[in-house]
């Protein structure tokens, strides 16, 4: 019966029906396997980011090459196109942009004051060792230079106003004419605080990093008993007194630029008006983009994050905005929002497992895309706008056309950071796809980043504010001096100069006597612009 029951020969009905178990087993092992490797990369995608959260660097620059890289050394052969048109350095670079060489000692040294230091026999070693005779100078040998640096000198200005009178109306009427010295204009009234002084205080902490407690030990070594109380008023009355309408000009002049960058970070200001000392307030910063000839560097305090911040500052403003992605600068309607390739490509790097390649992770391909785009960039990143808008088109745009059809392949782990990774490209697509229409916009929030780097490296120091008022007074000092060192001038002496010529003009300005105390202004540049050092530039490349 058994035998009975053997067949020798199968329909093809009959073989697939006895292997479908089979199949299935097959498919639902390929399935776990499959779940068992997402698993797995979520699992050494969180142990890399612990690692890289305890011992890693900060940035998401990277010193190493991916595999499947190697393509990035041969481009020039990959991108060669014989029969295109060759363009001309005067239609398409920009001349501020070409690089510049590398300065010699010398060239670096040029400019400082040189005192000659003659190094003599004294009188009586003047004696000729074989005749005994008189020896005379024939020369002198050149045998190396030397820095030396001479501490800060103090001194006591005591003012007096001479009186003059007339002898005439004294010889015809017996009474002379008199006429005083009319006395300068003092930065503040019944004080001893000078120009000098209050920009030595305020660069000392805003670009320095050093609190006025500090400053106060500083002065006392000296013999200077001058108090934190005392040197903060100083700084938030000149402030808000001569500094803040130099503030609103360049204000006015940010809000014609065609590009602005924005960033927010994280300031305690103790005593606020219906707000805990813990609670946190932001110190907001709006710049001009690279390119740009007038740099403006503006930082603004206010007590929140809310959108409505940016979009009373910016009120008018309706070119290109660059930003991190934040939702609250949505309330800009005006602007075309302009997203930033730096943020997608950390989002990558934060997801990528260690010793991750592009046949191993997918975070490692996202990655990978976005340094593809980086280096496109940096090709054109010396073209004029016109130029660079084109070549964007021909070159970055079927990239970025690629990257968004493989993004639609990809089913990361909910809740990893894959899936931020993922989210972010395809929820910021229309931002982070808008530079290709306009060449004069950045890929990246990258120059906002490093303008607002100087508050956040001086409020480790710091720490916090006291007042709003002394919140606002710092958001006006760091918006000067940074601009001052955006357009390559020394913010020490800047300072100076505007702080002696202010109380001059009185409360009441005029653009032409404003627009001459910017920092782009010929006269500023020309006294007050380092020679021997390259200007402070943000770019917005990595």
């Amino acid at each position: 019966m058994a035998a009975a029951d053997k067949k020798s020969t199968y329909t093809a009905a009959e073989v697939a029906e006895l292997i479908r178990p089979l199949a299935d087993s097959v498919e639902l092992l390929q399935k776990e396997n499959a779940e068992l490797r997402r698993k797995l990369e979520h699992m050494n995608e969180v142990f890399a980011n612990a690692q890289r959260a305890r011992f890693g660097q900060s940035s998401e620059k990277n010193s190493y090459v991916l595999h499947d890289q190697t393509s990035f050394f041969n481009e020039a052969e990959k991108e060669q196109a014989p029969k295109a048109e060759e363009p001309t350095p005067d239609t398409i670079l920009v001349p501020q942009h070409e690089r510049k060489k590398k300065r010699s000692q010398a060239e670096m040294l040029n400019g400082l004051p040189e005192e000659e230091v003659l190094l003599e026999l004294p009188e009586d070693q003047l004696v000729c060792g074989k005749c005994g005779g008189k020896m005379k100078p024939i020369g002198k040998k050149f045998l190396r230079h030397e820095m030396q640096i001479i501490p800060k000198q103090m001194k006591l200005l005591a003012y007096y106003a001479v009186t003059y009178a007339c002898d005439s109306c004294e010889k015809d009427t017996g009474f002379a004419h008199i006429v005083t010295v009319k006395p300068p204009v003092p930065l503040m009234k019944h004080s001893l605080a000078s120009p000098s002084t209050v920009a030595y205080i305020m660069i000392q902490k805003y670009v320095d990093g050093l609190p006025l407690a500090r400053q106060e030990k500083m002065w006392a070594r000296e013999g200077i008993s001058l108090s934190r109380a005392t040197m903060a008023n100083w700084v938030i009355q000149c402030s808000l007194s001569w500094l803040k309408p130099l503030y609103k000009h360049m204000k006015q002049e940010l809000l014609t630029h065609s590009v602005i960058h924005a960033d927010e970070t994280v300031v305690q200001v103790l005593k606020e008006d219906g707000k805990p000392a813990t609670s946190e307030s932001r110190m907001w910063l709006y710049a001009s983009a690279a390119l740009i000839r007038h740099q403006v560097r503006l930082f603004e305090y206010q007590p929140d994050r809310s959108g409505k911040r940016p979009e009373a500052f910016l009120k008018g403003f309706t070119g290109a905005l660059v930003t991190d992605g934040y939702q609250g600068y949505n309330l800009l309607t005006k602007v075309t929002h302009c997203g930033c390739w730096a943020h997608a490509r950390r989002k990558w790097r934060e997801a990528m497992p260690e010793g991750a390649t592009v046949k191993t992770s997918k975070a490692a391909v996202g990655f990978q895309y976005c340094n593809k785009l980086f280096a496109e960039e940096r090709k054109c990143a010396a073209y004029k706008p016109q130029y660079r808008q084109e070549y964007r088109q021909n070159k970055e745009l079927p990239l970025l056309e690629e990257y968004y059809a493989w993004l639609n392949t990809v089913h990361p782990e909910k809740g990893s950071k894959l899936e931020e990774a993922v989210r972010y490209s395809l929820n910021q697509k229309q931002q982070l796809t808008a530079f290709l229409s306009n060449g004069e916009v950045p890929i990246s929030n990258n120059l906002a980043e490093n303008a607002i780097r100087p508050f956040t490296l001086g409020r480790k120091n710091w720490l916090f504010c006291d007042t709003t008022k002394g919140a606002e007074a710092s958001a006006i000092v760091y918006s000067l001096v940074e601009s001052a060192k955006a357009n390559g001038v020394e913010p020490f002496a800047y300072l100076q100069h505007v702080l002696v010529e202010l109380p001059y003009l009185g409360k009441t300005h005029s653009h032409q006597e404003l627009e001459s105390l910017m920092p782009w202004a010929p006269y500023i540049q020309q006294e007050f612009g380092v020679k021997n050092s390259d200007a402070y530039v943000n770019t917005y490349l990595d």
